[in-house]
């Protein structure tokens, strides 16, 4: 029911008047469990909260998530809170940062970050690397001047020059599906010396 209820409060929230409370009656309204306590510490603390736990989770998603499990334990915890102890803000930043760093050490946590998307990984490792293709290197364009004229002209001008389809059938007067058909063969052609 409670999560509920911070799931509706945190999407009507832009359309809602910010409610704020002095510290002795906030504890007072979360010790008796009044919802009105909910709001109020969602109005007057979750920037802070977020901020405390983006700290440890860089991930937005995450670090929104852990924003509402931390009001869930507030929420369960208010009997627990003593002010002679400290200040409620602190006690509700150690209850965040300890829920934080719990999350980085599970193993969910560990095994996400292990399993990134790989199309990112391989931009990554090559921007570290400096990895650029240099046909001139790998020999292709060697390659290339070994085919059948016709399709050597047609390879040369997609792959070397960055012409599109049309416009290689365009500049050699040619239709397009025979465009695509001699590049298609000149490939061919050359996966043979690779085979």
């Amino acid at each position: 029911m409670i999560l509920l209820y911070f799931l509706y409060i945190s999407n009507s929230l832009a359309a809602t008047k910010k409610i704020s409370l002095s510290e002795e009656e906030l504890v007072s309204k979360l010790k008796s469990q009044d919802t009105l306590a909910i709001q109020a510490l969602y109005d007057m603390y979750s920037g802070a909260l977020l901020g405390v736990i983006s700290r440890v989770i860089q991930h937005t998603e995450v670090a929104e998530d852990l924003l509402q499990e931390t009001f869930i334990k507030i929420w369960n915890s208010a009997g627990s809170y003593d002010n002679s102890k400290g200040r409620l803000f602190t006690w509700m930043m150690n209850i965040a940062r300890n829920l934080s760093i719990d999350k980085v050490r599970s193993k969910d946590f560990k095994n996400s970050n292990k399993n990134q998307d790989i199309e990112n990984n391989v931009d990554f490792i090559d921007a570290q690397k400096e990895v650029t293709f240099n046909a001139d290197i790998l020999g292709v364009r060697d390659l290339v001047t070994s085919l059948k004229p016709e399709f050597k002209i047609v390879v040369d001008l997609v792959y070397f020059k960055g012409y599109t389809h049309v416009e290689a059938a365009e500049e050699l007067n040619l239709p397009l599906g025979t465009v695509k058909t001699r590049i298609r063969m000149g490939i061919l052609e050359l996966r043979k010396n690779f085979n």
